[in-house]
């Protein structure tokens, strides 16, 4: 039986499409120093899945966490925002 726990989906803009089937999400978010209050950028790439290469380079899309589909891709992509 399935359990209805909602799987973690964020948005990123997409970097890379060079590889089959996958594609390269930068993820970036802004938070707060702890000492300085100054906002600071933190960045993230994620693999994610792309079944049919229907998405290019500057894309922002939204993805959603998956079983593992490779060593390091257990992302895929649900759609184009």
């Amino acid at each position: 039986m399935k359990s209805d726990k909602l799987n973690r989906a964020i948005s990123g803009k997409i970097i890379s499409t060079k590889m089959d089937k996958t594609v390269t999400v930068l993820v970036e978010r802004r938070l707060m120093h702890p000492l300085y209050g100054k906002f600071v950028t933190r960045s993230k790439k994620y693999q994610a899945h792309d079944e049919i290469n229907q998405y290019t380079i500057g894309d922002t899309v939204l993805i959603e966490e998956c079983r593992p589909l490779s060593k390091t891709k257990n992302w895929k992509v649900v759609d184009k925002i």
